[in-house]
């Protein structure tokens, strides 16, 4: 047996600051940290914020007036964002830039008189947020076989915008599919899927055509994990979405020569080698399962802090720093 560990995999530079910025918040005004809804779709990263102090919740109303919120990294609507502050919260913004660029367009084209269909998950939390940009003016697909169905739309000039952790083939269906429903349907500029979950596509279809079995690290909640998982089966493999090693089953592993690894945007690093780890003790050891790294691209995207949280983790360090030996502040 052998193991094949395929890169880009895990933390995208959204859910990197994501994190970062309840870690911090939690740094410099101590806990409780609400967060609305999970930081992220991973159930290991929300344990330890968890442990930390954070507090996630979908229920604006369980927040006592005036705490602390963190917006999670897929968005919120402008009716969230109204609600926590007539309660007077203190908010700090994790939405992914990626999203954000979306909400924006929403309304650049509907300026423009556009009509949009935005392609995304129905119930998810980025969809949420985004259709909420709007409330009404949106039409939402899900699937290929909705098109048919949809009513005929009103304006000349109609555009589509997706979802961010979308599969890529999946998508592309859907889309081809309001093309020949709509000719006029125009195409965006730009992607919306992001980077991370396009990267991680592509080295899996890779990973796929060179492993028996592809295993994809990440929680059923995760939107990317699972359009990673469908990636791979529809490339041929035999795929299954984990959330860690205790997952990993002999139905699984039988007859696998060839173990491809890889994990969606939102899984943790530790819990990948985790993994990598078992299958090769599964394997009989580390001396007898080698593992080989599958490197399509380097990832070099950062996404800022919002600045004042930096500016008050900054002071709050600097106090640390110089007080006296035995005092605390």
């Amino acid at each position: 047996m052998r193991v094949i560990l395929a890169a880009p995999r895990g933390f995208c530079a959204g859910v990197d600051r994501a994190i970062e910025i309840v870690d911090k918040a939690l740094e410099v005004y101590g806990p409780p940290i609400y967060v609305r809804h999970e930081i992220i779709h991973n159930e290991h990263v929300v344990r330890r914020l968890r442990e930390k102090g954070a507090i996630f919740t979908d229920d604006l109303g369980a927040v006592p007036r005036g705490a602390n919120l963190v917006f999670s990294a897929h968005g919120v609507s402008p009716a969230v964002r109204a609600e926590a502050d007539q309660r007077g919260l203190n908010v700090i913004d994790a939405t992914c830039p990626l999203v954000t660029k979306i909400h924006l367009e929403v309304h650049k084209y509907l300026k423009r008189g556009y009509g949009i269909f935005y392609i995304g998950h129905r119930g998810h939390v980025e969809t949420e947020g985004t259709l909420g940009e709007a409330p009404g003016r949106l039409t939402l697909v899900c699937d290929e076989s909705e098109v048919a169905d949809l009513p005929e739309m009103p304006e000349d000039r109609l555009i589509y915008l997706t979802q961010t952790t979308l599969s890529i083939d999946e998508t592309r269906g859907i889309v081809e599919a309001l093309g020949r429903r709509f000719p006029r349907l125009e195409t965006p500029p730009t992607d919306d899927i992001c980077y991370a979950t396009q990267n991680r596509q592509d080295a899996v279809k890779v990973l796929a055509e060179r492993a028996d079995v592809v295993l994809v690290v990440g929680s059923e909640t995760s939107s990317n994990s699972r359009s990673l998982r469908q990636v791979a089966a529809l490339c041929g493999a035999r795929a299954f979405l984990i959330d860690g090693p205790s997952d990993i089953s002999d139905e699984m592993m039988a007859g696998a020569a060839v173990v491809g690894v890889t994990a969606g945007a939102s899984a943790p690093e530790d819990i990948v080698q985790a993994v990598v780890a078992h299958v090769r003790r599964r394997g009989g050891g580390p001396n007898r399962v080698p593992v080989e790294d599958l490197v399509l691209q380097e990832e070099d995207v950062e996404f800022k802090l919002p600045p004042g949280l930096v500016r008050l983790w900054r002071g709050k360090r600097s106090e640390t720093v110089s007080a006296p030996v035995g005092v605390t502040r």
